[in-house]
């Protein structure tokens, strides 16, 4: 097979801070092409003296998708691969080598391994399967916000994987999000059939604190027809859940993490979040029996619904306090010792192992 024309294209604005990172990543492209939306500092300039091919566009009113189509038309049309990125993100070296190595002529799209966040000692956390690599021809962008690819094209779907890929996000935490609720509520008013759209509204409203809202729009998206995948219905629920508990319900909290768990068992995250909510309550045999069901699932998700507290010390530190408090202090000194491995700097759980280890001595001298 002839060396493939990789291309990579984005979008930004004001994201002169990531210039020099982003690019070193992405020169293992034929090509660089970025579509800028109204930079006011150095990003244009310093784009182009990078080596960059930069467009300058205005999108009025703005929409994510709309943003993509126009940076993907300016793609040159003999590209083979596409690969969209944002200037936050950045690809670990080698990535050209290995999308070469499974990409064929009958290969639509790669999916690959995209770190959202990391843990605080450097770790990957939140990381799962991503998909905007891509043939030139036969795709589009859809939704206003949290936009994916849409392919309609002749040839039948053929998906490559590659998990050895890594694209890994680095945000700007002080970057606002603020246009994300309005973007949702439009695509819902666009698409009110589509359970994604539906989900993230309600997520949103979630990270806003706007409870009624939060509740009301993700018990639709249960009720919808298109939902059925269980991941995403569970994480419905234990954002339902929360909303819950904001309000002070604690029942209605521990009833809908009861349904996330039941929705999908395979996850740790509904049984971590329920002994999380049992803690304030200091409901110690719940904590308990949610760690212990956790603990047997070793496995996590490569799906976006994964959290980091499902898979860190927390669920060990919560199974300490549980049975420190239940009077089985050498369970209790196990999981501590365990829990301070996971996280050797939290000052906190190294003050409980030393409390915890001179119980279960005493307990066994006695």
């Amino acid at each position: 097979m002839n060396r493939l024309k990789v291309a990579v294209y984005a979008i930004c604005k004001n994201e002169e801070m990531f210039i020099d990172r982003w690019i070193d990543s992405m020169q293992e492209a034929d090509m660089i092409i970025v579509t800028d939306t109204g930079s006011t500092d150095g990003t244009v300039e310093k784009l182009k003296a990078r080596g960059a091919i930069v467009y300058s566009v205005k999108v009025d009113p703005w929409r994510f998708d709309v943003a993509r189509n126009i940076s993907l038309s300016f793609v040159p049309r003999d590209v083979d691969v596409c690969v969209c990125t944002d200037l936050d993100e950045v690809l670990e070296p080698g990535w050209r080598e290995k999308l070469e190595r499974v990409w064929t002529p009958q290969t639509t799209s790669l999916k690959y391994m995209y770190t959202w966040s990391f843990n605080p000692d450097g770790s990957r956390g939140v990381t799962f399967w991503y998909n905007k690599i891509h043939r030139r021809h036969g795709f589009r962008w859809i939704h206003p916000v949290h936009e994916i690819l849409q392919y309609y094209g002749p040839d039948p779907v053929c998906l490559a994987w590659e998990r050895s890929i890594n694209l890994n996000h680095y945000p700007d935490p002080t970057k606002s999000r603020g246009s994300y609720l309005p973007l949702l509520e439009m695509a819902v008013q666009e698409s009110p059939d589509d359970d994604r759209d539906t989900h993230y509204l309600g997520r949103e409203y979630m990270f806003r604190g706007q409870w009624d809202k939060c509740i009301e729009t993700l018990q639709k998206h249960l009720t919808m027809p298109r939902s059925k995948w269980k991941e995403e219905r569970s994480a419905s629920m234990r954002y339902i859940a929360r909303a819950y508990k904001a309000k002070g319900d604690y029942k209605e909290a521990y009833s809908w993490l009861y349904k996330a768990i039941a929705e999908a068992p395979h996850l740790r995250e509904p049984y971590v979040e329920l002994a999380k909510l049992a803690y304030e309550k200091e409901d110690w045999p719940t904590i308990y029996h949610m760690v212990e069901e956790a603990l047997k699932i070793k496995e996590r998700s490569d799906s976006y619904v994964n959290q980091s507290f499902a898979w860190d010390a927390t669920v060990y530190d919560l199974g300490s306090l549980s049975c420190y408090y239940l009077g089985m202090f050498n369970k209790s000194y196990e999981w501590v010792k365990m829990a301070v491995e996971m996280s050797p700097h939290n000052e906190r759980l190294k003050n409980n192992l030393a409390i915890i280890k001179a119980k279960a001595e005493a307990n066994s001298n006695g």
